[in-house]
């Protein structure tokens, strides 16, 4: 018999709070996942709450334009800089060319295609020299989405993540208020008041330790 442990009120009390903890975290679970579906596929939420957000989507936007036109600027660059060498390189070709053969005309056509030919290397090298600063640019840009775009949208995925906390516990708010009954609340809040305050006087702080 002296083996036998007892189960106090407060021990049944801890298993309760546990119990109810765990389902707790499966009903915030459920409710989250529930809310992250609703995003996903588009479907109507309470009109309030989007309105609620109005702002906070109005920025998310502004970001997420600045997030794209830094993408095709990178692109754009890039393709500037393949076009420009391949022009440059048409160009140097053809004046070399008009060069070639001006020297072998020994007419007025021939120093003509000679000047042309040397304006079109002169404006191939002028071309290239376009590079650099367009390099330096393209860095920048890089620089900027992989540092400053990068950190604001880890930042954003973390508010994403406690927004769609935020709206599944406001759904499952929702879906209790709409199934409590307030008299049986006001009843059930009494009872365990009640019986707290005496199982509280039946065993004093000091016989519970």
């Amino acid at each position: 018999m002296s083996g036998h442990k007892c189960s106090y009120p407060w021990d049944l009390h801890d298993r309760y709070a546990q119990d109810k903890s765990v389902v707790n975290k499966m009903q915030q679970k459920y409710w989250e996942t529930k809310q992250a579906f609703i995003k996903a596929t588009g479907k109507k939420e309470d009109e309030h709450v989007v309105a609620s957000d109005a702002d906070l989507d109005a920025k998310l936007e502004l970001f997420h334009s600045v997030q794209r036109t830094c993408l095709d600027l990178s692109k754009a660059i890039v393709l500037y800089q393949k076009r420009i060498c391949f022009l440059s390189q048409e160009e140097n070709e053809l004046g070399k060319f008009l060069r070639s053969q001006g020297f072998q005309d020994k007419t007025r056509a021939g120093k003509m295609m000679q000047a042309t030919g040397k304006a079109l290397c002169f404006s191939s090298q002028q071309r290239l020299a376009l590079r650099n600063p367009l390099c330096r640019f393209h860095q920048e840009v890089e620089t900027f989405r992989h540092r400053a775009i990068s950190d604001t949208w880890l930042t954003v995925n973390r508010m994403e993540q406690c927004r769609t906390e935020y709206r599944g516990a406001l759904l499952w708010m929702k879906d209790v208020s709409q199934e409590l009954d307030p008299d049986l609340y006001k009843q059930m809040e009494k009872f365990r008041k009640e019986n707290w305050t005496e199982w509280s006087y039946a065993y004093p702080e000091g016989e519970k330790r």
